[in-house]
């Protein structure tokens, strides 16, 4: 059976305080990360490409080659308010979800993924025992434990997914040693 399409987000919309400038405007190789993570998420099938940002933003008008940007329902709640937006917005049953600043992410991780997909759940990887939220793919189910979470004003993505595993909305795929490099984030900047 063919790995199903995907909804994608990229989720750029970090006040990057610690990197002191947009990490989102940051670039490997000549090109900005959040022209990188697009393409990321396109290769590993990526049906729909959406782009996560707070509305003040002005960068992202000029972004090009998203199906849509959606901006975070209030300010400071972390990546769970674009993830929630994204959910929103997708079309397709599952969403691919990956932070700008994560510069070595392969599309591998996301096609492995996605051959472990089964309907109505979704995979996170998972290291030492944390969850890594920011590069994982997420059912559409997903939404209303995210949008119940918001409303409570919660915003902790590890006690969300654990409470997604429990549900069997979210299978655990534990991430192995060839694959932690991909997971290297960019916070500060280098020394």
């Amino acid at each position: 059976m063919p790995a199903p399409a995907l909804s994608a987000v990229v989720l750029a919309g970090g006040r990057s305080v610690r990197m002191g400038r947009e990490k989102a405007l940051l670039e490997v190789a000549g090109e900005p990360l959040w022209r990188r993570q697009r393409d990321v998420l396109a290769t590993a099938g990526a049906a729909e490409l959406l782009l996560s940002v707070r509305a003040e933003q002005t960068w992202p008008r000029a972004a090009e080659g998203f199906t849509a940007i959606v901006t975070d329902t209030h300010p400071d709640g972390g990546p769970l308010l674009g993830i929630a937006a994204a959910l929103e917005r997708a079309s397709r049953p599952w969403l691919a979800v990956l932070a700008v600043d994560l510069p070595k992410m392969s599309p591998a991780w996301f096609e492995a993924l996605r051959r472990e997909l089964a309907p109505g759940r979704g995979l996170v990887g998972r290291r030492d025992g944390f969850f890594e939220p920011l590069a994982a793919i997420y059912p559409a189910a997903f939404r209303a434990l995210a949008d119940a979470a918001v409303a409570r004003g919660e915003f902790s993505l590890q006690r969300l997914l654990a409470e997604a595993v429990a549900q069997g909305l979210l299978g655990v795929r534990e991430i192995n040693s060839a694959e932690v490099a991909w997971f290297e984030n960019w916070n500060e900047p280098a020394p």
